[in-house]
C-alpha cells in the first residue's frame, strides 16, 4: 500500500497536469483525439480502451523521446509500478520488453547519446524493468526473450558500462535462466554466460570497493551515488548502499551460476580450483543475509556426483563447510547436508571423512534443525557407514578410534539404557548432581583440571535422555577448556551443548563461549553469528550486555564486506611507498658518488 502511495505521489508531482502543460504538450491521435505527451497523464485516464491505446503508442515512441529527464523520469516510475505489481500484465502485453530493448540497444550503440544529460540513467532502469517483471512470472520471461533482450544485456554483463548496469542485469538473467521455458535461450551464450557470472562473482566486491567506496565523495560518479541513495543521504550512505549492492551483484551472479548447476551444465568450468577456493568465502553478510550466496551454489554442486568429486578435492572448501556446520549461521543446515552429500559418495567420502569427522560428531545429538527432523540421527548412520566392514580398515587409528566411540555411545549405550527404569535414572541423576558440585568447589580453588575430571565422570554418566542435564555439563566443561586455552575442545563441548539445546542454538553460555572461542582462532564469521544469536537470547531478559555489544563490534569491522580489499589497496599502496623511496635513495646515492667523483683532484688531472 506504502508502494502505491508513492507511485501517486510521484505521478501527481511529474505529470503534465501538475505543471499547467497539457495544452501545450498533446497531440492528434487517429481515433483517439488528443493524447498526451505525458506519461505519468497517460496512466491517470480511466478509459480502459484510450488507457491502452495511448500506453501502447506511449511505449512504441519512448525510446525517441527528446527530453533527457523526461525519459529517466518515465523510466524510474515504471520501474517503481513493476515492483510494486510484478504480475500485472499490462505492460508487459502492451511491448514493455520491446520498448525496453530497444532503449538498451540505443543506449549501447550511440555512445554520445547515453552520456548526454539524464540518459546516463537510461540502460539501469530498462535492465531493471526487464527484472522486475520476470521474476515471478514464466509467462513475461518468454515475452522478454520472443522481443530480444537477451543480447543486449549480455553485452551490459560484459562491461560496456559500470558495476551499477551489471547488477541489474544478472538479476534479470538469473530470473530468465530460472524458468524452464526460457533458460535454453540464455544457455545459447552458456560458455560466456557462465565465465562472466564467475569473473563478476569473483571480482565484483573489489571493483566496487575501487570504483568507488575508496574514492573520495566529490569525485565519485555522480550517477552512481544518486542511484544508490535516491539523493538522500551522505557518504556513509552511500558506502552502507554500495556494501548492499556489491553483496547483491556477487549473490545474484552465484544465482545466475546455480540456473547452469542445477541442470548439471558447465559444471567443470565452475569446478576451477581457484573459483572453489573464493567461493567458500562468498556469503551474504548481514546486508544481504537473506541469501544462501556461496553456500547455496556448493549444496547444488554436491548434488551431482563430478560436482562432488570436484568438492572434495578443496581442503579449504571443505574445511569451510566444517565450520559453518558448526555455526549457529542461518545456513548451517546447508553446510551439514553438502558433508553428508560427500560421505554418502563412495569415492567422495574417503577424502573428506578424515577431515569432517571430529566436525560432526559434535552435531550427534541434534534432534531438528529447520525441517530436518532427527538430524543427528542420519548423520550417525552416514558416518557410521561401512563400520565393522572390512572397508572401515582403511582409515587412520586416530579415525577408526572416534568411529569406535561414537558406535558405544549411539548404539550400545543407547540400546542399554531403553530397559532403564525412571528409579535408575533418577538414581543417576542424583549422583550427576553430586560430581557436579565437586566440579564447581574445584573450579573456585582455581583447579580447572580437576573439574575437567569431573566433568568427564558426570558426562559418562548422564543418561543420554536428559538432555538439559547433558547441555549444562557439556557447557561448563567448555567454559574450563576455555580458560585452559585449549580452544578446539572448549567449540567442541559448546556445540554439543548447543545441539541438546531447545530449539538448537539457543543455550546462552554456551554462545558466548564459543563465541569468544572463534574469536581466538580468527573465524570472525563464525564468532559474530554466534555473539548476534546470544544477544538474540538474552535479549528477552532485558539490555544488551556491553561485553557482548564490543565483540559485534569488533567483529562487524572483521567480516566488513569490503575488508579484504582495503587490505589489498593498503599493502599495493605500501609496496609503491616502498618502492618509491628505494628510487629516491638509490638517485640520492648515484648522485652522491657522481659528486664524489668531481670533487676527486685525480679526476680533474
Amino acid at each position: 500500500q506504502n508502494t502505491k502511495a508513492n507511485l501517486r505521489s510521484f505521478m501527481d508531482h511529474f505529470s503534465c497536469k501538475s505543471t499547467n502543460k497539457m495544452a501545450r504538450r498533446t497531440h492528434v491521435v487517429a481515433g483517439l483525439g488528443l493524447r498526451p505527451c505525458c506519461f505519468f497523464c497517460v496512466m491517470e485516464e480511466e478509459d480502459p480502451c484510450v488507457r491502452k491505446a495511448w500506453l501502447e503508442l506511449a511505449l512504441r515512441d519512448l525510446h525517441m523521446t527528446r527530453d533527457d529527464t523526461e525519459l529517466a523520469l518515465t523510466l524510474s516510475f515504471i520501474w517503481r509500478y513493476a515492483m510494486a505489481d510484478p504480475e500485472n500484465p499490462e505492460l508487459p502485453s502492451l511491448g514493455i520488453f520491446e520498448c525496453m530493448t530497444k532503449l538498451l540497444m540505443k543506449g549501447l550503440e550511440d555512445v554520445d547519446w547515453v552520456r548526454t544529460g539524464q540518459n546516463v540513467y537510461v540502460p539501469y532502469y530498462a535492465a531493471h524493468i526487464i527484472g522486475s517483471y520476470t521474476m515471478k512470472k514464466p509467462e513475461f520471461a518468454v515475452k522478454a526473450v520472443e522481443s530480444g533482450v537477451i543480447a543486449p544485456l549480455l553485452q551490459l554483463m560484459r562491461g560496456t558500462m559500470s558495476w551499477v548496469e551489471k547488477r541489474v542485469v544478472v538479476r534479470a538473467l538469473g530470473h530468465l535462466a530460472s524458468y524452464e521455458r526460457t533458460f535454453d535461450a540464455v544457455a545459447d551464450y552458456e560458455e560466456e554466460v557462465v565465465r562472466l557470472a564467475m569473473e563478476i562473482a569473483t571480482t565484483c566486491v573489489h571493483v566496487v570497493y575501487e570504483e568507488f567506496v575508496s574514492v573520495q565523495g566529490r569525485e565519485r560518479v555522480r550517477y552512481h551515488s544518486e542511484l544508490l541513495t535516491r539523493g538522500l543521504g551522505g557518504l556513509e550512505m552511500e558506502d552502507q548502499k554500495a556494501e548492499e549492492w556489491a553483496s547483491q551483484l556477487q549473490c545474484w551472479s552465484l544465482h545466475l551460476l546455480n540456473c547452469f548447476a542445477y541442470k548439471q551444465r558447465s559444471i567443470s568450468l565452475i569446478c576451477n580450483k581457484t573459483f572453489l577456493k573464493k567461493l567458500s568465502q562468498m556469503w551474504g553478510g548481514l546486508v544481504n543475509h537473506t541469501s544462501p550466496a556461496g553456500i547455496g551454489l556448493i549444496r547444488i554442486l554436491c548434488y551431482g556426483k563430478q560436482g562432488r568429486g570436484q568438492v572434495a578435492e578443496s581442503r579449504e572448501l571443505i574445511l569451510s563447510l566444517c565450520n559453518l556446520s558448526r555455526s549457529s549461521d542461518d545456513w548451517q543446515y546447508m553446510g551439514i547436508d553438502c558433508l553428508m552429500l560427500l560421505l554418502k559418495d563412495q569415492e567422495a567420502r574417503y577424502k573428506v571423512l578424515e577431515t569432517s569427522l571430529f566436525y560432526l560428531l559434535d552435531l550427534v545429538e541434534i534432534k531438528a534443525l529447520n525441517d530436518r527432523p532427527n538430524l543427528g540421527d542420519r548423520i550417525t548412520r552416514v558416518i557410521l557407514m561401512h563400520y565393522n566392514t572390512k572397508k572401515g580398515c582403511i582409515y587412520t587409528h586416530k579415525t577408526q578410534t572416534a568411529l569406535k566411540e561414537l558406535w558405544k555411545t549411539k548404539v550400545e549405550r543407547r540400546r542399554r539404557e531403553m530397559s532403564d527404569n525412571q528409579e535408575k535414572v533418577a538414581e543417576t541423576s542424583v549422583v550427576v548432581n553430586l560430581i557436579k558440585q565437586q566440579a564447581n568447589q574445584f573450579l573456585r580453588v582455581g583447579d580447572i583440571e580437576g573439574a575437567i575430571k569431573c566433568y568427564n565422570e558426570a558426562i559418562g554418566l548422564c543418561p543420554l535422555k536428559l538432555r538439559r542435564k547433558r547441555m549444562v555439563l557439556y557447557s561448563d566443561r567448555g567454559e574450563c577448556y576455555l580458560l585452559l586455552g585449549e580452544v578446539d575442545a572448549a567449540i567442541s563441548d559448546c556445540t554439543r551443548a548447543l545441539c541438546l539445546s531447545e530449539p538448537v542454538n539457543s543455550h546462552g553460555k554456551s554462545l558466548w563461549t564459543r563465541s569468544r572461542a572463534y574469536d581466538i582462532k580468527g573465524l570472525s564469521r563464525e564468532s559474530l553469528m554466534d555473539c548476534i544469536m546470544f544477544v538474540h537470547v538474552r535479549s528477552s531478559r532485558g539490555k544488551i550486555p556491553y561485553y557482548a555489544a564490543q565483540m559485534i563490534s569488533r567483529q562487524m569491522e572483521a567480516t566488513w564486506l569490503f575488508e579484504e580489499a582495503r587490505a589489498s589497496r593498503l599493502r599495493r599502496m605500501m609496496i609503491k611507498e616502498k618502492n618509491h623511496l628505494t628510487g629516491l635513495s638509490t638517485i640520492d646515492r648515484r648522485t652522491r658518488e657522481e659528486e664524489g667523483r668531481n670533487d676527486d683532484p685525480k679526476e680533474e688531472t
